[in-house]
């Protein structure tokens, strides 16, 4: 009994130095070697200042500003800690509520776009409630407003939206999709 005791608190000693110690140890420097932007969070710096991440979405809601996807995460917006959707149907009164809301909030920041189609993601969450992109529809949605307020022609916001136009992943994979922030950081950096 003593024999297989021992036995068996050794195994359990190699077993947990292996996948406790070494494996983790192993994937965070593989990680860290070959994708260290990733490994740290994707994170984006302006003037030495770390500003946001490319992978969690920022509430933005100055009209010279693209503005991004709403965010379903409560109490705080873009709450990493409480990524989740709403979980509303698309019948659900509730939502119903709150897409109309948004709709008139898109609609008092620029009358001059209430008779256009609004995309969709800019009235709706995500199911993590965190996306940092919004379609190239969205961006040009709001081109308009943001041009106003920066006192800038329109056809050059639309180059900008064009430019920070990721395309599929590999040409195939997504959709076309524009990370707001780095938008916004290009938006400042030009005007």
């Amino acid at each position: 009994m003593g024999k297989l005791l021992r036995q068996s608190v050794m195994m359990l000693a190699l077993m947990t130095a292996l996948t406790g110690i070494a494996y983790p140890l192993l994937v965070t420097g593989i990680a860290q070697s070959l994708f260290p932007s990733q490994a740290n969070g994707s994170v984006i710096e302006h003037a030495g200042k770390a500003i946001g991440s490319s992978l969690i979405g920022q509430p933005f809601d100055r009209p010279e500003y693209f503005w991004g996807r709403p965010s379903a995460t409560s109490p705080q917006a873009y709450n990493a800690g409480a990524s989740a959707g709403s979980n509303l149907a698309t019948n659900n009164p509730m939502l119903v509520d709150v897409v109309k809301q948004r709709i008139d909030a898109l609609h008092a920041a620029d009358p001059r776009n209430a008779g256009e189609s609004i995309p969709v993601d800019l009235v709706t969450a995500s199911a993590s409630g965190l996306d940092p992109q919004i379609s190239p529809a969205a961006a040009r949605y709001q081109v308009g407003r943001v041009a106003r307020a920066r006192s800038l022609d329109a056809t050059q916001l639309l180059a900008l939206v064009d430019q920070a136009t990721e395309r599929r992943t590999f040409g195939v994979l997504g959709e076309p999709r524009v990370n707001v922030l780095k938008l916004n950081l290009l938006l400042d950096k030009r005007w």
